[in-house]
């Protein structure tokens, strides 16, 4: 995959590719643009496969592991392709304490689908986070990027239900 001057081939055709080339590049290919690389794979493609991370440790010139070790420590980063609506539970203490947990339940039980997974008609996806910064809002909930607060599981439900029937 290396070419003769050391740049990395694009791994296909796809325009994409040259978006994701060019943030590397205007930051020099140096290892300080990985979150900055990263950001806009993820912005162009949705989410990071094994071809991107491969990509990106080749162009940015550091080890697969440490691109790795960053998808998978930010929140914001997925490895699979996102359903097309997105449900992001916040389990900090204020939201756990007031009834994430039951949220969660909610979910898993009326979509089949637990945290990082995507039901299999790829509508939802169902991610957590650690805080949104809302605690006085607890329990809160980021559905398709609107904030949630002081939510039910039968509210929650009912917004979830809303954005998919809203596609149909």
């Amino acid at each position: 995959m290396l070419t003769y001057l050391g740049s990395p081939q694009l791994p296909s055709d796809d325009k994409r590719w040259k978006i994701v080339e060019a943030t590397a590049r205007r930051h020099g290919r140096e290892p300080n643009a990985l979150i900055e690389t990263l950001h806009t794979v993820q912005e162009a493609f949705g989410y990071l496969d094994d071809i991107a991370l491969k990509f990106v440790a080749m162009t940015l010139r550091v080890p697969l592991s440490l691109v790795y070790g960053a998808a998978t420590f930010y929140h914001y980063f997925t490895l699979k392709p996102k359903g097309k609506h997105t449900c992001v539970v916040c389990t900090g203490t204020a939201c756990y304490i007031k009834g994430a947990a039951g949220l969660l339940a909610a979910i898993e039980k009326t979509y089949g689908v637990k945290p990082g997974e995507t039901t299999p008609d790829d509508q939802l996806s169902v991610l957590t986070a650690r805080c949104l910064g809302s605690c006085g809002l607890a329990p809160a909930v980021v559905m398709d990027g609107a904030v949630l607060g002081k939510v039910g599981p039968e509210q929650m439900l009912a917004r979830i239900e809303k954005g998919i029937r809203h596609d149909h």
